[in-house]
Order: C-alpha cells, then structure tokens, then sequence
C-alpha cells in the first residue's frame, strides 16, 4: 500500500512540460486512481478520496492543455 502512496506524492511533485510528457502524465494520473480506488473500496478512508480527487484535477488539467 505504501508504494502507491510515495508514487501519488512523487507524481504531484513533478512538472510537466512537452507534449509527449503530458500523455504520459494522464495516463499514469489514470493508473494512480485506479489504484487508489482499489484500495479506497476496501478501506472507505477519506484522506484516500481527497488523493484521488486531487490527481483527477491534475489530470483534468493536462489533459484539457492537451486538446
């Protein structure tokens, strides 16, 4: 469980700049939630939620840079 946690925090830190980064971005923004909805399913944590919400905003955010 602790992986994916230190992954969310490193993923939030990191700008992204070209193109090809901000794909890249959205879908390991995608995996990240996906994960964390797996686990959020099982232990109904809030914090857990306000992760997911936080790395769907980013993902919101470089996917509407991208069209």
């Amino acid at each position: 469980m602790a992986p994916i946690f230190s992954e969310v925090m490193a993923f939030e830190s990191t700008k992204f700049i070209s193109r090809s980064d901000k794909i890249t971005a959205s879908r390991e923004a995608k995996r990240l939630i996906l994960g964390l909805n797996e686990i959020y399913k099982q232990k109904k944590d809030p914090t857990i939620m306000e992760l997911m919400k936080r790395l769907t905003t980013l993902k919101r955010k470089y996917e509407k840079r991208l069209k």
